[in-house]
């Protein structure tokens, strides 16, 4: 007959320690040597886990998208599949590396964002997608400094922030200086994935008469994979 390993036990207590299963310990010499405490907990971790990770997937807002597997890597006319597809291995998020994905509208920079936030998720990170629009919007309403700083803490608090749709639209100074204290606050902290369709020489045109602008770029790009795609808008 085997016989367990003696810190078999001392394992699955701690694990029970770790979920919280308060009265399972206070009974612990009477339930212990039972075979089903294994299983049970093995049972509650798993369902917590995927709890989490519906939670975190509610909670990041990346909505419905298509999978890379289906990405029609012959529409664009001009992408680095393999730098994108090492995006995947997620170094930039160990790195604090920003990802900036430039390309017309419809080349597939929102599939990829949307990806890379999705797959964050499952690998236990937690992420926020949001468009450049809602995000400076939604800050720019706060009509306290106290208001104001809450929010700001929602979109820094993030393992991955994903802006989307950058250029689209033009901004104040004051939205180029809210989005300046997200990129200042998560620099070589926390990356952010941004999607533009303009590249960086024309992001005056975004935020003109800004006198952040350049710092801004400047902190996004210092440490950064930037994959540019060519393809009919």
């Amino acid at each position: 007959m085997m016989t367990k390993p003696e810190n078999e036990d001392d394992q699955l207590q701690l694990r029970a320690q770790r979920l919280r299963l308060w009265g399972m310990l206070a009974h612990w010499d009477d339930i212990g040597e039972t075979g089903w405490i294994r299983p049970l907990i093995e049972f509650e971790e798993e369902e917590r886990r995927r709890r989490s990770l519906e939670q975190r997937i509610e909670t990041s807002k990346v909505g419905k998208f298509k999978n890379m597997a289906d990405f029609e890597w012959t529409w664009p006319q001009k992408i680095d599949r393999l730098a994108v597809e090492d995006l995947f291995q997620f170094s930039f998020m160990a790195e604090a590396a920003n990802v900036i994905l430039v390309g017309p509208n419809g080349a597939g920079k929102t599939v990829i964002a949307q990806n890379l936030a999705y797959q964050a998720i499952k690998r236990g990170h937690t992420a926020l997608f949001t468009t450049a629009s809602d995000m400076l919007q939604d800050l720019n309403a706060q009509d306290t400094g106290r208001s104001l700083q809450r929010k700001l803490k929602l979109y820094e608090r993030p393992d991955l922030l994903v802006v989307d749709e950058v250029g689209y639209l033009s901004y104040n100074d004051r939205h180029a200086d809210l989005l300046f204290q997200i990129v200042n606050q998560r620099y070589q902290k926390k990356p952010i994935v941004i999607t533009t369709n303009k590249p960086f020489s024309e992001w005056n045109e975004i935020f003109p008469n800004a006198s952040c602008v350049v710092t801004l770029i400047d902190r996004l790009i210092h440490k950064s994979e930037i994959i540019q795609i060519t393809a009919d808008s």
